[in-house]
C-alpha cells in the first residue's frame, strides 16, 4: 500500500530530489488533536519551525491549528503567509528585534529569560505576558532535543519564579500564560509529571489563565520504533486539569504543541540512487542518494531513525549503508541509535532507482546544510491525493551565489 501511494506520486514528479507532503495525512493527525480530550478549552499550537512554508503554515490554519513562533523572523514569516496575528505566540532564545511592530499586530509573546521579561515590561508596561519555565527536568530521545533541567539554557529557571513575580509587580504586568516545556521523543509518565508541575507553578501565578505543555509526542518513523499513547497521555492532563480546578477552582485553558505528532510521517523526501560502491569481501556496499545532509541531517546528529522505500521491482534483497551525496563521512542515511555506521536490507538496487526517504517531515527541510557543496535546494511539494502543487520552487546555482558581492 505504502510502496503503490509513492510510486504513484512519483510517477508525477519533474524534479528530484524532491520533498512531497501528504495533506491527507496532515489533515487527519490535525483533526486528531483537536478532537482530544481536554478540561477547559483546548489550543493546539504547530511549531513552525519544524516546517515554516507558507502553504503549510496556511494549510494547518484552515484546519484550526494556532502557531508557535520562535523568532521574530519566523512570526513574521507566519504573518506573511496570512497567518492572523492574534494566532501567532512566539517564544524565542534571542530578543525579537520587532516585537514593538509584532505586538501591535496582536501577536502574544512569552518571555523566556527574566532579562526578556524586564525588557517587555519596560516596552509594555500595564500588558498581558506569558513567561516559559525550565521547570526542572527534561526528557527526549536524544540528548541534543532535551530542553528541561540544569543542561538546558532554555527559559527561565523554576526556582526563580519569584524575580520573575517582582518584575511582573514593578510593572503591572498580567502573566496569563504559563509555558512549559521538557524535550522531545518523551516518556508518557515524565509527560504527565512534568504537566503535574507545571500546574504546582501556575497555583504560584494568580493570573495565569492558559497553561502550554509545549510538544514532546514520540513519534515512530520506523517499525521498531514505538509510538507514545497520545489518548492515555491527554487523557491523564484532562485529569489533573480537572483536579486542579477542584482545588483552586481556577479554570485553565491548555495549549498544546505536538508539531513531531502533526507533520513526521507526512513528509517524503523523493531521490535517485546516483552510485553504488564497495570495500570488498569484508565491507559494505554503499547506495549514494542524490541527497544528503543538504536536504536531511538528523541522522548525523542524533542518529535518527528514517524509514527507506525502494521503488523498483527487484525480489532480491541485499544489505546496505545509504549515504548521501555531501563530501562528509558522517553522511549517513542508516546509523544506529549510537550513531554508528549501520546497514539496511532493501530491494537490490542499480543506479538511478527511486529511494524514497520516509518520516522526513519535523526539522528535515527546514534543518539542514543547505548550500553545502553548493548543492541548491529542492523543490517541494503538496500531495492532495491525486496531483502534485509546487509550494516551493527549485533552486538553480545562480540562486546559491545570488547575494555575494563580487
Amino acid at each position: 500500500m505504502k510502496h503503490a501511494f509513492l510510486s504513484t506520486v512519483a510517477s508525477q514528479l519533474p524534479h528530484y530530489p524532491a520533498y512531497v507532503y501528504d495533506q491527507s495525512h496532515l489533515v487527519q493527525q490535525a483533526t486528531t488533536l483537536l478532537n482530544m480530550p481536554h478540561a477547559f478549552g483546548l489550543t493546539v499550537r504547530y511549531a513552525m519551525k519544524a516546517n515554516p512554508l507558507g502553504a503549510l503554515l496556511q494549510l494547518l490554519h484552515r484546519q484550526g491549528i494556532a502557531i508557535d513562533a520562535c523568532s521574530g523572523y519566523e512570526a513574521m514569516r507566519a504573518i506573511n503567509a496570512g497567518i492572523p496575528a492574534e494566532s501567532i505566540q512566539i517564544t524565542g532564545q534571542q530578543w525579537p528585534h520587532n516585537l514593538s511592530d509584532l505586538i501591535a499586530r496582536g501577536v502574544k509573546f512569552c518571555a523566556c529569560s527574566l532579562f526578556q521579561l524586564q525588557k517587555f515590561g519596560e516596552l509594555f508596561p500595564g500588558t498581558d505576558v506569558g513567561i516559559r519555565l525550565n521547570p526542572g527536568v527534561g526528557s527526549g530521545q536524544f540528548s541534543q532535543v532535551n530542553v528541561g533541567g540544569i543542561h538546558s539554557s532554555f527559559w527561565i529557571w523554576h526556582e526563580y519564579i519569584e524575580e520573575a513575580k517582582k518584575i511582573v509587580a514593578r510593572y503591572s504586568l498580567r502573566i496569563v500564560t504559563l509555558h512549559t516545556h521538557i524535550g522531545s521523543g518523551t516518556d508518557p509518565d515524565i509527560w504527565q509529571n512534568v504537566a503535574a508541575l507545571s500546574l504546582s507553578f501556575a497555583k504560584k501565578l494568580p493570573d495565569v489563565v492558559n497553561v502550554d505543555l509545549g510538544g514532546g509526542f514520540k513519534v515512530a518513523r520506523v517499525p521498531w520504533e514505538k509510538h507514545a499513547d497520545v489518548l492515555a497521555i491527554w487523557s491523564a492532563l484532562q485529569s489533573q486539569f480537572e483536579a486542579f480546578y477542584q482545588e483552586t477552582w481556577r479554570k485553565l485553558h491548555m495549549e498544546i504543541e505536538p508539531w513531531t505528532f502533526l507533520v513526521a510521517n507526512a513528509w517524503y523526501l523523493f531521490s535517485h540512487v546516483d552510485d553504488i560502491v564497495d570495500t570488498g569481501k569484508e565491507g559494505y556496499t554503499f547506495a549514494k542518494l542524490w541527497c544528503g545532509m543538504s536536504e536531511i541531517i538528523r541522522p548525523t546528529i542524533y542518529g535518527a531513525q528514517h524509514p527507506l522505500f525502494a521503488l523498483n521491482q527487484s525480489d532480491t534483497i541485499k544489505d546496505y549503508v545509504v549515504v548521501g551525496h555531501s563530501c562528509e563521512s558522517a553522511d549517513l542515511f542508516t546509523l544506529d541509535g549510537q550513531r554508528n555506521i549501520a546497514t539496511r536490507w532493501l530491494p537490490l538496487l542499480a543506479i538511478w532507482d527511486v529511494v524514497v526517504i520516509g518520516g522526513a517531515g519535523a526539522y528535515c527541510s527546514s534543518m539542514n546544510t543547505k548550500h553545502y557543496n553548493s548543492y541548491p535546494g529542492v523543490a517541494e511539494y503538496l500531495w492532495d491525493g491525486t496531483s502534485l502543487r509546487l509550494i516551493k520552487a527549485p533552486e538553480i546555482i545562480e540562486d546559491v551565489t545570488a547575494k555575494e558581492i563580487l
